[in-house]
């Protein structure tokens, strides 16, 4: 018997729209969770670009038939994919969904250090309020902390960082 990826039972699952965003974007309606370009699968490409209503329906299936905690070419996840579009709808769906909030990429950078590094202070908040790590590590030894890009970043993190090791 050959090693087969099986199709999703009921595709009708998914809307008209997401299927036709699928179909544009070079992804299988059958199969939502294999990965195309970069390695990125479906999840992570429309919660890179803010597609809400494609992240919500993909969602829909199921956190295992879309590859929530899928990681990239560079090892970064749907999370990371939603800081970057600045959307706050679909990485509260992410986790909710199941997500790590905590992944590493290739460099041992999580979603906290590049929202840190990034100077996105409402996202170092948000991902803070989420329970994300503050003391993970990047390969180099660097932490959310010292990679803060701004001052309110770093007030943040330090007030973080007392409250876990207190």
């Amino acid at each position: 018997m050959e090693n087969l990826i099986m199709p999703l039972s009921p595709p009708a699952l998914l809307t008209p729209a997401t299927m036709h965003w699928l179909l544009e974007h070079s992804f299988d309606p059958q199969q939502p969770a294999l990965p195309g370009r970069y390695q990125d699968t479906a999840l992570i490409a429309a919660s890179r670009q803010g597609e809400r209503s494609v992240v919500v329906d993909l969602l829909s299936l199921g956190a295992a038939n879309v590859a929530i905690n899928h990681r990239n070419m560079d090892g970064t996840n749907a999370l990371w994919a939603a800081v970057v579009a600045d959307d706050f709808v679909i990485a509260t769906a992410l986790l909710r969904a199941g997500i790590d909030i905590d992944n590493l990429n290739d460099n041992g950078a999580s979603t906290l250090m590049y929202a840190s590094s990034a100077g996105k202070t409402e996202w170092v908040q948000w991902l803070l309020s989420h329970g994300a790590d503050t003391v993970a590590e990047t390969l180099d030894g660097f932490t959310a902390l010292d990679l803060a890009a701004n001052i309110d970043c770093l007030r943040l993190l330090k007030a973080a960082r007392k409250t876990a090791t207190a």
